[in-house]
């Protein structure tokens, strides 16, 4: 039995170049979200894309492996930022995802720089979305502050 399913679903009209998309997700918290290739590959304006979608997923699934593992220590986070930056480009002639880099700032009392930096890269073998991007370039950059 697996440990969780989520569902999203998207309704697409038209052409690539001038179609628009409408993304819905099972749980409701994503509704009505547009997308399109423009907003994909030139200016957001105000809709969303699967790259965008993927770095939410990495920061969010990332900083719950991050707690994890802190909390494995007895350290207790008492804040974690973390952000991704996903990166569409082309390869051998296709649109591919090819990094995604993660920045970590985090405030965490009783642990020095080198041991957060072992639970960091801890973690990093332990997100479902970094072992998702396996293919893509995945860059950790954590610093306590």
């Amino acid at each position: 039995m697996s440990i969780a399913e989520r569902s999203a679903g998207t309704s697409w009209e038209g052409p690539l170049a001038s179609g628009t998309g409408r993304l819905d997700s099972g749980s409701g918290v994503l509704t009505g979200l547009d997308v399109t290739w423009a907003a994909r590959t030139e200016a957001p304006g105000g809709k969303t894309s699967p790259e965008e979608l993927a770095a939410a997923a990495h920061s969010s699934c990332f900083s719950m492996a991050l707690a994890l593992k802190l909390g494995e220590q007895q350290l207790t986070p008492e804040r974690l930022d973390v952000r991704s930056t996903v990166t569409l480009d082309e390869v051998g002639g296709l649109p591919t995802i090819v990094s995604s880099a993660l920045v970590i700032k985090a405030r965490v009392s009783g642990v020095d720089a080198a041991k957060f930096q072992r639970i960091v890269d801890d973690a990093a073998a332990l997100c479902p979305v970094s072992r998702l991007f396996a293919g893509a370039e995945i860059s950790v950059k954590a610093e306590l502050e």
